[in-house]
């Protein structure tokens, strides 16, 4: 990656994060500057700026990958920059490289030392190419950032941007087991900028700031006071009597520190990030009533993804439930898809994406973003002996792994996202590139996952998250689930193995058809012996979850799904139409429901408003998805559980349906080059729209109904062909603008 340049270190670590500096003369006599290109990376988080200027919009470059195998690199366009002498500042912060990391309070999980590399590529009017970068005479210095962690925050120090901090010089710590390599996916920048909706003063008498929503990044203030006075600001998703509600951060302190020059300061902290809504304000000077509008703004950060799915219907409470998906999948997508972003984790949680990849691959282009994300699973996997570890990266191997959750070895659900999220990935873009990548990941995961199987062919040993988060397990037990935890690894080991072998001969993998193929017959066979009670016509472990999994991952013959699905509706009536499934039941229950012909009762669930469901926090305020069904109690109060997230995705899986089912739109060949447009009108909703941005162009929909006649409107653009399916209507169209009307029958109600 690097020609010529070094990776480099101060030779006397300075105050705070380290500054970099090296100054390029350009050579002479060959022309004007035709292209300049810098690249950039570093262990720990780097900001590069060239003659005073930002070199790229990106942040927290270089990001978080398994750093024991590679480190990306970025690059960026400098040539408006360029002029003829010049200075390159790189400024270090710890970040996850040698920051606080995981609730066990670890830090320094990769190294005790941070660097930085960088190389400049000019190319001149002759052909001439200077190429110049970091090495020994380099010189580094204190920046204004005197503390610095992704989980605590960053205190900045105005008066130390006076320049007189003292140079010390660098030395070259080039690693041969650093490895670096291109970005695959896209950087992290700033996605937005909030206003505050309001400020008060709390019952303790401290300063309060909404911003209305609850997002990930930062605040950026501009403030005038007295040198050496110091501005707090503590970050937190929710209040709770009065007060921001920081209990939910568990050790994490989200709280940013600035120390003013005495002049007119703008603090904006870079090298940490939260997940919140309300700030309190401490030491800011003159107190609320100098709060100046503009003086505090929230910038929202992410991974650069292009937005690809829409929907809205005629339930308002449905729309807000989508756009707190959408926002859940933006504060979750920070360079990785984590579980959370604002407590002491933000972990790469495997089992999120998992059930999640289907909902994110139809609302942003995330083709790119999952395959970089699937080069660590599958590179994690391959040092792990075939096991895909809980998170990726995987920093549990060196800080240790709860009681509760151990032994550590294969998992279902999420050690089965080296399948799953390949295969969504690929559905929705049609890039084969994922599937080849991480093939040999998948038949590595299904092998291992074989070893483990008891002698009836269960996957019923070891440690199994099984259907986390059971509303009815108790706030300190998330794993105690009414799903049998057996049931649901072997129904996921089916479902991993049959798309696999999907997958396989996508491929032509020939070499592995029978394999697999057997792989499957067998699960699936013990799975009925062990799980199908044929003559009472029941499940065993007689609880949601289970018919949900047997029915959508295909574990049941054609004429058993009747009666599954008609106890499902049952299991599901007599709950009062709440949720009653975790995460492994949570994103199939409206599938096995609708495919099984309950959707009146599919729509009584989507629609409930009690908790727990998945409108129950939308009409307590919630502006993203959370991680309970019960995260903030009707009075108000937090969820006493120790883990309580109000920013996860997992559960927002549901939208997947509403993109799918209730407005309609599933694609049939991967990149919706052939797609099926069926709505599904539950009781309650009027209308509804989607539109999909596919590889070919636009696919739009939009139904509206009548009394019993539902009309429907299709634009389809060149390259897709549809499959209409609308009460009695059968058609097979092509490109263009398309409308059908027709009288559906009424829903079954139970």
């Amino acid at each position: 990656m690097f020609t010529t340049s070094h990776l480099i270190a101060p030779a006397i670590a300075p105050d705070g994060a380290p500054t970099l500096t090296g100054r390029l003369t350009l050579d002479v006599g060959h022309g004007g500057v035709v292209s300049a290109r810098l690249r950039y990376s570093a262990l720990g988080i780097v900001e590069a700026v060239l003659n005073g200027r930002p070199v790229s919009e990106a942040v927290l470059t270089p990001g978080w990958s398994s750093y024991e195998w590679r480190v990306r690199v970025a690059e960026a366009d400098v040539t408006e920059l360029i002029t003829g002498d010049d200075v390159l500042e790189l400024t270090l912060g710890n970040g996850w490289y040698r920051g606080g990391l995981t609730w066990m309070g670890a830090t320094e999980v990769y190294g005790d030392r941070l660097a930085a590399v960088a190389e400049v590529r000019v190319v001149f009017a002759d052909g001439h190419i200077q190429v110049w970068g970091t090495d020994e005479s380099w010189t580094a210095r204190a920046s204004d950032t005197v503390v610095d962690d992704l989980y605590n925050g960053q205190t900045i120090d105005a008066r130390r941007r006076d320049g007189t901090a003292t140079p010390v010089a660098v030395e070259i710590v080039d690693d041969p087991e650093v490895r670096f390599e291109p970005y695959i996916g896209p950087p992290v920048v700033r996605q937005g900028f909030l206003r505050p909706r309001a400020s008060w003063l709390s019952p303790s008498g401290s300063i309060i700031v909404d911003f209305g929503e609850n997002i990930v990044g930062w605040t950026r203030a501009e403030v005038r006071g007295d040198a050496g006075q110091v501005v707090t600001l503590r970050h937190a998703e929710v209040l709770e009597n009065g007060e921001i509600g920081i209990r939910p951060l568990r050790s994490a302190r989200a709280e940013d520190r600035f120390v003013l020059s005495g002049g007119a300061d703008v603090f904006e902290p870079r090298f940490t990030f939260h997940g919140f809504r309300y700030v309190e304000v401490e030491g800011w000077p003159g107190g609320i009533d100098a709060l100046a509008e503009g003086a505090l703004t929230a910038v929202r950060v992410g991974s650069r993804l292009r937005r690809t799915g829409t929907f809205s219907c005629s339930d308002p409470l449905l729309n807000r439930l989508h756009q707190n998906v959408v926002a859940s999948t933006l504060g979750n997508f920070v360079d990785l898809p984590t579980d959370c972003p604002q407590r002491d984790e933000r972990l790469g949680w495997t089992g999120d994406i998992a059930v999640f990849a289907p909902t994110s691959a139809y609302l942003f282009d995330v083709n790119d973003f999952l395959r970089d994300w699937m080069r660590d699973v599958v590179t994690e996997q391959l040092h792990h002996g075939g096991v895909v570890p809980y998170v990726v990266p995987d920093v549990l191997k060196y800080v240790g792994v709860p009681e509760d959750i151990t032994p550590v070895d294969s998992t279902a659900v999420w050690s089965d996202a080296v399948v799953w999220v390949p295969w969504a990935v690929w559905m929705a873009s049609g890039d084969e590139r994922i599937l080849a990548d991480n093939f040999e990941g998948m038949l590595s995961h299904l092998r291992h996952v074989r070893s483990l199987l008891s002698e009836s062919g269960l996957w019923d040993r070891g440690f199994q998250f099984g259907d986390w988060l059971d509303p009815d397990a108790p706030p300190s037990d998330p794993a105690a689930a009414k799903a049998d935890r057996g049931l649901v690894a072997t129904a996921c080991l089916y479902r991993s193995a049959d798309l696999a072998a999907r997958i396989g001969r996508v491929l032509g993998r020939a070499d592995v058809f029978d394999e697999l193929a057997e792989l499957g017959a067998r699960t699936r066979a013990a799975f009925r012996a062990a799980y199908v009670d044929l003559p009472s016509r029941r499940l065993r472990n007689d609880c949601e979850t289970s018919y949900s999994l047997a029915i959508v991952f295909g574990l049941l013959d054609d004429d058993e799904k009747a009666w599954a699905g008609a106890r499902l509706a049952q299991l599901v009536a007599e709950s009062g139409h709440r949720i009653s499934t975790g995460f492994a039941g949570t994103p199939y229950i409206l599938d096995a429901l609708s495919s099984t012909g309950h959707l009146e009762t599919a729509g009584r669930l989507l629609l409930q408003r009690e908790c727990p469901s998945w409108l129950y926090p939308v009409t307590m305020g919630a502006t993203t998805v959370w991680e309970r069904w019960d995260s903030m109690l009707p009075d108000g109060s937090i969820n006493p559980g120790e883990m309580t997230s109000f920013n996860h995705y997992a559960l927002g899986a549901v939208a997947d349906w509403m993109h799918r089912e209730l407005a309609g739109l599933t694609a049939l060949e991967p990149g919706y080059s052939r797609v099926r447009i069926a709505p599904q009108p539950v009781p309650g909703v009027d209308h509804a729209m989607t539109a999909f941005d596919a590889p070919w162009g636009a696919i739009e929909i939009s139904w509206s109904r009548e009394g019993s006649v539902v009309h429907l409107d299709a634009r389809l653009p060149e390259g897709v062909t549809a499959e209409i399916s609308l009460g009695g209507v059968r058609e097979h169209v092509g490109a263009g603008h398309h409308r059908f009307s027709s009288e559906l029958a009424p829903a079954i109600a139970v």
